[in-house]
């Protein structure tokens, strides 16, 4: 059964910085991109970035470049999101996906995913 668990969120100030994680298992990690999305109250959701687990390649969305760095650890079948100068705008449930291929192919449609974490909530106070 495929798995994945976010945590790391939380309430920070304007400016400040988290670090979200999400766990994998149920499924060869090396062999599937991973990505992480946002939905905020009344949005749809979005996606923020995604790598690559077979050759390490990212991709991330205008409006977090510079600001967000998506990185993974396959020895412990985890991807990180580091979020920096965090801004109110940021304040939505984050979530990773598992990509349905080994790429990050159309990376930032949510129906290129087939298996979504539960959410870990960013709060951005001003």
């Amino acid at each position: 059964e495929v798995q994945l668990v976010e945590s790391g969120g939380g309430l920070v100030q304007a400016g400040g910085s988290l670090r979200l994680s999400c766990a994998a298992s149920g499924f060869t990690f090396d062999d599937y991109g991973i990505a992480w999305f946002r939905q905020a109250p009344g949005k749809e959701r979005e996606g923020v970035a995604c790598i690559n687990n077979s050759d390490g390649s990212t991709y991330s969305a205008d409006s977090v470049k510079g600001r967000f760095t998506i990185s993974s650890d396959n020895a412990k079948n985890t991807v990180y999101l580091q979020v920096n100068s965090l801004k109110p705008e940021d304040t939505a449930v984050y979530y990773c996906a598992k990509h349905r291929s080994y790429s990050c192919n159309r990376w930032n449609e949510v129906l290129t995913y087939d298996s979504w974490g539960q959410g870990t909530q960013v709060t951005v106070s001003s």
